[in-house]
């Protein structure tokens, strides 16, 4: 099977660029700016369409595989982490309050919208500062709100799932409700899986979105796996359960890459 076709002309990267940037700003303008006015059923839906405009910006076109159950809320979605895009690819499905490592909190514009939208922040160096998430989760849960957690605790290059912390699966325990798993998948349009949205290694965040802008086309499909019930269960076998269920999505494709082809140039074989 051949390669896929090359990045977009330089000029188009600058302009999907420069698009990023100014939507961004308006992100964080409306999150501090008119948030604190709005209802918080708006909010969402602000959010939810902000979310997919930025995926259309990059011409990420998102796909939702099974049925999300999030309309009582009391749900915690669990999902392995790709990229950073992850974050806006559920939220263009369904506007969820994430829980996320303290350093994002840190970043220049990012940290203030994240703060704004509900982002639970955890200093994952302190091991009680998970107790104290544990406690405004569940709370926020058992008010009809729905979380997401990526458990693997930082990015992997998608092609598989890395071991599942259960320390925050707690939260969704203590408000006796569900947690859903989620499998995401980057793919071309031709079928073939890629990790040229994987934001691990050493690339940078800018260095991430260029190499992202560079692609023509990428489809991201969300496979929403069956809920588990959290009421009388342990958080390590939740885990565990979600593991597998969001494993056995990834391995029905397998990605071959020869040595010194760039990241999103692979072939999929079946």
């Amino acid at each position: 099977m051949g390669k896929i076709a090359g990045p977009s002309p330089f000029l188009v990267r600058v302009y999907r660029a420069t698009r990023i940037g100014i939507h961004l700003l308006e992100g964080v303008a409306t999150t501090t700016l008119l948030f604190p006015l709005l209802r918080p059923r708006t909010q969402r839906m602000l959010v939810r369409l902000w979310s997919s405009r930025l995926l259309r910006m990059l011409n990420v076109d998102m796909r939702l595989h099974g049925v999300l159950y999030t309309a009582d809320g009391n749900v915690l979605l669990v999902a392995n982490h790709v990229s950073w895009l992850d974050v806006f690819v559920l939220n263009s499905v369904h506007p969820v309050r994430f829980i996320a490592k303290a350093e994002l909190a840190r970043l220049p514009l990012i940290g203030r919208m994240l703060r704004s939208v509900g982002t639970l922040f955890v200093e994952r160096a302190r091991k009680r500062d998970a107790q104290r998430v544990n406690r405004s989760a569940s709370t926020a849960l058992a008010s009809g709100d729905v979380v997401a957690v990526f458990p693997e605790g930082k990015t992997s290059d998608g092609t598989d799932v890395l071991p599942f912390k259960s320390s925050l699966l707690q939260a969704i325990v203590d408000a006796n409700g569900h947690v859903q798993p989620i499998a995401l998948r980057y793919r071309t349009p031709s079928g073939r899986m890629s990790v040229l949205p994987a934001y691990f290694g050493n690339i940078t965040l800018l260095g991430s979105l260029w190499r992202i802008t560079g692609a023509r086309s990428l489809i991201v499909d969300v496979h929403a796996r069956p809920i588990l019930a959290a009421r009388d269960a342990h958080r390590r076998d939740l885990a565990g359960s979600a593991e597998c269920a969001i494993r056995e999505v990834l391995l029905e494709t397998v990605v071959a890459r020869e040595p010194g082809t760039p990241l999103g140039q692979e072939i999929a074989v079946p």
